[in-house]
């Protein structure tokens, strides 16, 4: 009896001891009930209270059983034959669940038969204490497995749980990290034992992917995921991640992982890491991955530096001298990633890693410390990387003097160049080549091949998209042929459409590995879009500048023909009279463009400017400059006023009203010409008094929004002309006092 008891409690049953799932498989109240192992019904000469110890004794065979098949289940590694070759039907022996193969629950699987060998063992000392008493007992079977009364069960409730639901790799690591908080110090002991097995599995994980950059996740447990695998579960096609790669202006791997290839999964993320570690463990990882595979191009072209470095002013000649140029060049390109993450490095960050995972207990302080320290270290040498070795400050210096206009004298000689071109409208098909030769021009008068980064600046007309103006282009050109005195409409048209179809000029600027890393196209778009609006407000300024020494010369043409022709005198003193309010409404519009344009270039680009450099002098850590560069386009976009809706609608009107202005009022001789100006002054006073009483409202001038924006009101209302003039603006029908002037004279 006794035997069959110790049997029994190894999962074995007999005819003394049976399992009621084999006698009664139709009654479905025994499904529900957990004593599955008890005594045969015929046996009359044991008694009550006996049998009843029996059966809860026994009561542990069951969940040894139980647990026992779990582990051989999950520790089957059958899969990687079946993966291989067409399954056969001797393979289905075990469950359908088995399709679905888990590392983790292979390695919890590992612990509780860890756990199943103690009380085999267990189970063996009972055995051989019965077999030396004389008299043997149940107390001594009862003494011996009693501490296992608390831990069967719930590991048993723990299995359960983990196949109904298919728990699988990150939450099977949260599951058991709730069932370690309990009260019972045996069952906590078992619990953390198992986690910790799980949690070797995630730090291997984990030194695949912060050492090598590899991920190492065949059944998508791991909290990091390659964005395919997202893509496939929501059920896009592949094609489309490719389409997303494709906009990228590289074809390196590296730098498409970096951008789109890995994400978090939130699934399979334990609770008890917490959101900032696991993106510094995404970081680290693509970071490894980007200084492990450096592009091609860049191989090869810091290989060609190092040896030019190294053999000085010395050429090759001959045959044998360029095959060993040749072999050296492949040798270091070798070294090239290398030299980006030194060995020692690596062996620091598994080194780490190695002492997370020798820990017996996890340490939610110390697992986030050892992570920071990782990501510091790839985060340093993806510094050392992209500044030092890419020339990233170069290439700042490059976009701030083209985007955003840094180098004056260019952009003012590339507007004097193309100004008869874009007085013109704009031709969608020819339009950006002949942009082309003032650009070159401009850079040839200017610099000529000073500047290094000139060569990675394009100019660009994208699609105009005013469907309503290129339309307005057909009746003057049509008009044109009939009848040449038309030449000012044609002027006026011209003029509108050109406004609005030159301002689509853009700049492209073309990065290498690795600062497409930094430059994303994201960044790139803004300050192609800071660019444009710096375009229009100097193009805006010339214009204005040179209607003004137009007019002056037909002034002094006039006075000089006042003095040759006394006949003709009153017409042309008439004329300078009607004309001479038009100069002082012109000096009103100068003077808010070049108070804006200062406000810009040097309170706003200059000291955000400045502000940038000293963050790239003090920090060491890639992600810093990466949010340092954001919060200096943000400061740029905001303090320009680009992103509040009101002001920029008012600020592109007032360009267009200035442009407008100056290509009408070089037309004086048409009397058609006085009306229209009359129009546009009063609309440039309203808006520039619409502006002043934007800007002086205390949510901009009170917030931090524009700190130098009261210095900037200040320019604008020094005389406090502005403050006396914008009290009108609410009531927009009582004119500025200087139209009544204009009417006067």
């Amino acid at each position: 009896m006794l035997h069959e008891l110790l049997l029994a409690l190894l999962g074995y049953t007999g005819d003394l001891i049976i399992d009621e799932r084999d006698h009664h498989k139709s009654s479905l109240a025994s499904e529900s009930d957990d004593r599955h192992f008890k005594l045969a019904p015929d046996i009359s000469f044991v008694e009550r209270s006996d049998r009843d110890l029996i059966e809860r004794i026994i009561t542990l065979g069951f969940y040894y059983r139980e647990l026992d098949r779990f582990a051989t289940e999950s520790r089957n590694l059958s899969w990687i034959r079946s993966s291989n070759s067409s399954p056969s039907p001797s393979d289905s022996e075990f469950p359908s669940s088995k399709a679905k193969p888990s590392v983790y629950r292979r390695a919890i699987a590992n612990g509780i038969v860890e756990i199943l060998a103690v009380y085999r063992s267990a189970v063996l000392h009972i055995e051989q204490k019965l077999l030396a008493e004389t008299v043997p007992i149940l107390a001594t079977v009862t003494q011996g497995l009693n501490k296992f009364f608390v831990l069967m069960p719930p590991l048993h409730d723990l299995v359960l749980e983990i196949d109904r639901d298919d728990i699988r790799g990150g939450q099977l690591l949260n599951l058991l990290h709730k069932r370690c908080h309990c009260g019972v110090p045996e069952l906590q002991t078992c619990i953390q034992r198992l986690l910790w097995h799980g949690h070797q599995v995630m730090y291997n994980q984990l030194a695949a992917w912060m050492v090598y950059g590899i991920l190492q996740d065949q059944h998508g447990e791991f909290f990091i995921r390659r964005q395919e695998d997202r893509d496939v579960e929501h059920g896009s096609s592949l094609p489309d991640t490719t389409e997303k790669f494709a906009h990228l202006s590289t074809d390196d791997t590296s730098l498409t992982d970096w951008h789109l290839g890995f994400h978090i999964s939130l699934d399979m993320l334990p609770e008890y890491i917490h959101m900032r570690v696991a993106e510094s463990v995404l970081f680290a990882g693509k970071a490894i991955r980007v200084l492990r595979n450096p592009s091609p191009a860049f191989r090869f072209h810091d290989a060609i530096d190092h040896q030019q470095m190294s053999r000085g002013s010395q050429k090759i000649q001959g045959f044998t001298g360029r095959f060993s140029f040749q072999k050296e060049l492949l040798i270091d390109t070798k070294l090239i990633g290398e030299e980006l993450l030194p060995q020692s490095e690596a062996d620091k960050i598994e080194a780490m890693l190695l002492d997370l995972k020798e820990s017996s207990e996890f340490h939610k302080r110390s697992f986030e410390c050892a992570v920071d320290s990782i990501r510091a270290i790839a985060a340093s040498h993806l510094w050392q990387l992209v500044v030092v070795r890419a020339d990233l400050n170069g290439h700042l210096k490059a976009l701030k003097d083209y985007f955003l206009l840094a180098k004056g004298d260019f952009f003012q000689c590339f507007l004097e160049e193309s100004r008869q071109l874009m007085r013109l409208p704009p031709r969608q098909s020819t339009a950006e080549a002949d942009l082309m030769i003032p650009f070159q021009l401009a850079a040839l008068k200017t610099f000529s091949e000073e500047d290094k980064h000139f060569s990675r600046v394009s100019l660009r007309m994208p699609s105009f998209g005013f469907t309503v103006k290129s339309s307005q282009v057909v009746a003057p050109k049509a008009k044109d042929h009939t009848d040449r005195n038309s030449s000012s409409a044609l002027s006026n048209a011209s003029s509108e459409i050109s406004l609005d179809g030159w301002d689509g000029i853009a700049l492209e600027y073309s990065v290498d590995w690795p600062l497409e890393l930094f430059f994303t196209q994201e960044v790139l778009s803004k300050y192609r879009r800071v660019f444009q609006y710096l375009l229009r407000l100097k193009r805006t300024q010339m214009e204005l500048e040179k209607s003004w020494a137009a007019v002056m010369h037909q002034d002094h043409t006039d006075f000089a023909k006042q003095r040759n022709d006394r006949v003709n005198c009153p017409v042309s003193q008439q004329r300078r009279q009607r004309f001479r309010p038009m100069w002082r409404v012109r000096e009103h519009m100068a003077f808010l463009i070049r108070n804006l344009q200062f406000y810009i270039q040097v309170d706003v680009i200059e000291s955000q400017w400045n502000v940038l450099q000293a963050h790239i002098q003090d920090s060491h850590d890639f992600t810093e400059l990466v949010a340092f560069h954001q919060e200096y386009l943000s400061a740029l976009i905001s303090q320009s006023f680009l992103d509040i809706g009101s002001v920029s609608r008012i600020l592109d009107g007032i360009m267009k009203l200035c442009l407008q202005f100056c290509w009408n009022i070089e037309n004086q001789e048409n009397s058609s010409n006085t009306s229209k100006l009359e129009h546009i002054t009063e609309e440039f006073n309203k808006k520039s008094n619409s502006l002043y009483t934007i800007l002086r409202s205390s949510r901009l001038a009170g917030s931090q929004r524009a700190p130098f924006l009261r210095r900037f009101l200040l320019r604008l209302n020094f005389n406090s002309f502005f403050e006396a003039t914008a009290r009108g603006v609410l009531n927009v029908v009582r004119p500025r006092p200087a139209i009544p002037v204009l009417n006067q004279q």
